[in-house]
């Protein structure tokens, strides 16, 4: 059973009934049978639980997915321990799950991967019960989203045009938290614009520079952001563009498997996947090792 949003970036674009007259084809010529079901993004977790339980009892082999991170993100959650395992078509706009996997941005070559039903093990991490596929954030990020969002329903917006006057508007009115990060062993406290958690590593050189190389090592990358000047973090992304950022004067950063994160606040803007939540501090972050199969080609 194929899930497929029709709010994702190239259902929108290029319109569903030509999203779906091609996907049939393509199906067909690998000798596929799939049964399509375009739903909005809300209906894709009831609908991944009614394709779960139909996996369970042998009616189906595996569940795809058709969308951008965020619809990934509500059907792995779903799936996730259950050993039925995920495939995934790249209907986003970014599609950076599907990337650090090697699947192909092409329709035509992500269903020949699905057809060659090859499944790895990778992680899935987690905050207050909340999956995520690629990374959380806290800070400026959040901010940034729910900016974009408004200016893209008020003035029909591309996603990336809202984000430019987002961004700026978010070195005007800075924001700065104060958080404590906790594990078994130690605590400490941090007064920052962003922390930013990652499932698994996030590289920082030019050529790596928010990829990974690996979804599979059980670890959660956390990163603090020391710079707490709206120019000084503006610098910091240029640097981090071209590979030069300093781990010293920029990131505090660590690999843990869980932690918590303390704030004397009762609502936080949280960023998953690109989607914000607000959650009730205290947050705990875990690892979950190999906890989704997923369709895609052999780790490098």
């Amino acid at each position: 059973m194929a899930l497929l949003n029709v709010d994702a970036g190239e259902a929108d674009h290029a319109g569903v009934a030509r999203v779906k007259t091609r996907l049939v084809a393509i199906f067909a010529a690998l000798d596929v049978e799939a049964d399509l079901v375009f739903c909005s993004g809300a209906e894709l977790k009831p609908l991944a639980e009614k394709a779960l339980a139909k996996a369970k009892a042998g009616e189906i082999d595996a569940v795809v997915v058709g969308g951008g991170d965020g619809s990934i993100r509500a059907v792995a959650g779903v799936l996730a321990e259950s050993g039925v395992p995920l495939g995934i078509l790249p209907l986003g706009t970014l599609n950076h799950f599907a990337k650090d996997l090697g699947i192909p941005m092409d329709l035509e070559a992500a269903a020949a991967i699905l057809a060659a039903g090859e499944v790895r093990n990778i992680d899935l991490a987690e905050v207050n019960g909340e999956s995520f596929i690629n990374n959380s954030s806290i800070g400026i990020y959040p901010y940034i989203v729910v900016d974009r969002e408004r200016r893209r329903r008020r003035h029909k917006l591309a996603k990336w045009i809202a984000m430019i006057p987002a961004f700026l508007r978010l070195l005007r009115h800075f924001p700065r938290r104060r958080l404590s990060i906790c594990t078994e062993d130690w605590s400490r406290p941090y007064r920052t614009p962003c922390l930013f958690i990652g499932n698994n590593d996030y590289g920082m050189e030019f050529f790596t520079l928010g990829r990974r190389e690996r979804l599979d090592r059980g670890e959660l990358s956390v990163h603090v952001v020391k710079q707490r000047h709206p120019f000084g973090f503006f610098w910091m992304i240029c640097r981090m563009c071209f590979g030069h950022v300093s781990r010293e004067r920029d990131l505090e950063s660590f690999r843990l498997h869980d932690f918590e994160v303390r704030a004397k606040v009762s609502r936080l803007p949280v960023a998953l996947d690109g989607e914000v939540e607000i959650m009730h501090p205290t947050l705990h972050y875990l690892s979950r090792p190999a906890a989704l199969r997923v369709i895609a080609p052999a780790a490098a």
